[in-house]
């Protein structure tokens, strides 16, 4: 997932500004493993809960990181935050 995001951002022209990973797991922490990051190699199982949260930052002008919460299922990823898709 993580090389995935990282593709789509640099193909946008701002893969250096993708400075952090792409998401973590959710549990008692807010934030806990699994990072979601080029050669983690864990895999989500159903259960599981985590974050999709990639950030692009201009050092000195602005960052911006839209955190999507989600819920791995038997069937897929269950998206669980609502918001809109527009700034």
């Amino acid at each position: 997932m993580d090389r995935a995001a990282r593709k789509v951002i640099s193909d946008a022209g701002f893969g250096r500004n993708f400075t952090h990973r792409l998401g973590h797991g959710i549990g008692l922490d807010g934030h806990e493993p699994p990072y979601l990051v080029e050669g983690n190699e864990v895999h989500l199982e159903p259960g599981m809960v985590f974050t999709l949260e990639p950030g692009v930052y201009q050092t000195g002008k602005f960052g911006v990181r839209i955190e999507d919460d989600c819920l791995m299922t038997e069937n897929g990823v269950e998206v669980l935050s609502h918001r809109p898709s527009k700034l």
